[in-house]
């Protein structure tokens, strides 16, 4: 079992000892190894924190000594944030913006931000308008726009998103 796959839910991919468990205390995961330490899907525990929206997981891995790198990113180049709002794991993402200085405007191989995937991926619902604000309150830009020139508020007005248009063309 790697350090990621020691904190990842079961999934039937990870077969049967997927087993989540809280990460060992002398600041590796599973069998010693460091928490930067990535599992078959380029994961590594902290990357899953934004996956999975554990806040309690998230608030574990940076009193290890090592810290997690915030900078590490995924397979599809993004950091634990664009997951998690995307997901709209409220909670997780207002404590990482408080508790982390991770980069609110990282844009992954998609040409994709937390506010984006947020907007693109989500429901429009209120998690995902409550993130919207949390990313703009952090000082995501909201004017930044994918690679084809697509702003977030140009997304929210396509997919009828009438809450956070508002809240994107709110920002100047």
């Amino acid at each position: 079992m790697t350090p990621a796959s020691a904190v990842r839910p079961h999934h039937e991919a990870d077969g049967p000892t997927g087993q989540a468990r809280e990460p060992a205390q002398d600041g590796g995961g599973a069998k010693g190894q460091p928490f930067s330490a990535r599992d078959d899907r380029e994961d590594t525990p902290w990357l899953i924190t934004g996956v999975t929206g554990s806040v309690p997981m998230m608030r574990v891995l940076p009193a290890a000594d090592p810290a997690p790198d915030v900078t590490l990113t995924n397979r599809f180049g993004g950091v634990s944030l664009i997951p998690a709002a995307e997901r709209g794991h409220v909670d997780y993402v207002r404590a990482v913006l408080r508790a982390t200085d991770i980069d609110v405007d990282h844009v992954n191989r998609l040409g994709w931000t937390a506010l984006l995937e947020a907007v693109i991926l989500g429901d429009g619902g209120p998690a995902h308008q409550e993130i919207v604000e949390l990313l703009i309150s952090a000082g995501a830009a909201p004017h930044l726009p994918d690679h084809d020139g697509v702003t977030p508020l140009r997304h929210a007005e396509r997919r009828g998103f009438h809450e956070i248009a508002g809240l994107l063309a709110a920002v100047r």
